[in-house]
């Protein structure tokens, strides 16, 4: 299992899963997690996902309260605001092409990706990246 992923996710129910991810399809629809502890894996649907956050540690530091500005890193695509249908928000950088057909509509998401990556702005975040999807999201705005 040296090569499986460390991360989190978070459920649309507020739930958190810790564990290691083999593989990663952002088409897919469903996952193989082998929680923390755990010497098997079992299946997770993305239905009920909100997230999945790549992490460092599992730890973190619950001390460390993340930067949310963009001057702090060198831009890494698009300046990017999520505000998810739970209240809470993140900041971050999307790379690569963005993936709705006019700006950031949900409702016209090209092909069948269920979500995007969000790249933290603060490089001592315990997130190295963050998968999001969609059916979470209440608005993304792309920041000047």
């Amino acid at each position: 299992m040296a090569d499986s992923e460390k991360i989190v996710l978070r459920f649309l129910d507020g739930t958190i899963l810790k564990g290691y991810l083999e593989e990663f399809s952002e088409e897919a629809t469903s996952l193989t997690v082998r929680a923390v502890g755990m010497e098997r894996g079992s299946v997770v649907d993305v239905d009920d996902l909100k997230a999945i956050f790549f992490v460092k540690t599992f730890e973190g530091n619950s001390r460390y309260h993340e930067k949310k500005s963009y001057g702090i890193r060198k831009p890494k695509g698009n300046r990017t605001y999520v505000k998810f249908n739970d209240g809470e928000d993140m900041v971050g950088f999307i790379s690569g092409e963005v993936p709705w057909d006019k700006g950031f509509f949900l409702s016209g998401h090209k092909g069948k990706v269920k979500g995007f990556y969000l790249l933290p702005t603060d490089k001592a975040s315990n997130n190295n990246k963050v998968f999001i999807y969609t059916k979470a999201v209440r608005d993304v705005t792309v920041v000047p």
